[in-house]
């Protein structure tokens, strides 16, 4: 015959088999990878901020542009006219470190009253670290035979020092929105997840701007061209992540 004591001890082991899975299922859960606590809410709000510079340096191209019957004359009447700028600019006190080439091309001309001759053209981009010594500059490169003139462009030297008091503005601004969204849901804001920059929101265009081609003519002695600094606003972002709780 079958041996019947078995079955008790299988009966018996059954309530443990529920006690082990009622322990699972009251188990508590993972938690969540953004460090919010139970019942809490993620708010994520940005914000922006502006800060205002006045521009400490000035970059602006001066250049020539000659027209000779060979290329070997449009090259040589160039080369000593940009000889001529670069030392009136360093007269100026403007380093040789600040003066870059930014183009030097010669093209034979094939259409109009200059055709069958050649054209030469030279730039070079000028930094003036002094924005009142800039118009000086300018009517500098003009006397020494530059006929080509554009900028000029006013920046400031450090931008990231300049942004630095943006950045409080920018997260001031998303607090009080974050605020904002919890009184209106009958919340509280109980701490700060992260802060993510967003980076530079772009720069508004400098206040002066001036472009000029002139003719071959100059007056000996120009005038320095006025040059108003004015001011650089630049616009900074942040984007925060709040935890929210029940008031």
């Amino acid at each position: 015959m079958p041996d019947r004591s078995a079955r008790p001890v299988l009966a018996a082991a059954r309530p443990s088999l529920v006690l082990a899975i009622g322990l699972v299922g009251c188990s508590r859960a993972a938690p969540d990878p953004r460090g919010l606590l139970a019942g809490g809410t993620l708010l994520t709000v940005s914000g922006t901020g502006r800060a205002e510079a006045v521009p400490d340096q000035a970059l602006f191209t001066a250049g020539l542009s000659s027209i000779a019957p060979s290329a070997e004359a449009a090259s040589a009447r160039n080369g000593a006219t940009m000889n001529r700028i670069t030392a009136a600019l360093a007269r100026l006190n403007v380093p040789a470190r600040d003066i870059q080439t930014r183009n030097v091309s010669f093209a034979r001309i094939d259409y109009g009253r200059n055709r069958g001759q050649f054209e030469a053209s030279n730039r070079v981009a000028v930094r003036v670290r002094d924005v009142s010594k800039v118009g000086a500059g300018i009517a500098a490169a003009t006397a020494a035979g530059a006929n080509i003139l554009a900028g000029p462009d006013l920046t400031v030297a450090d931008p990231e020092k300049a942004n630095l008091s943006a950045y409080g503005v920018a997260y001031k601004a998303a607090r009080a929105k974050a605020e904002s969204y919890a009184r209106a849901a009958d919340l509280r804001i109980v701490r700060v997840l992260s802060i993510r920059d967003g980076g530079d929101g772009g720069t508004m265009a400098p206040i002066g701007q001036m472009e000029r081609r002139a003719d071959m003519a100059f007056s000996p002695e120009p005038a320095p061209p006025p040059v108003m600094a004015g001011t650089n606003a630049n616009v900074v972002t942040t984007s925060v992540d709040f935890v929210l709780a029940p008031r």
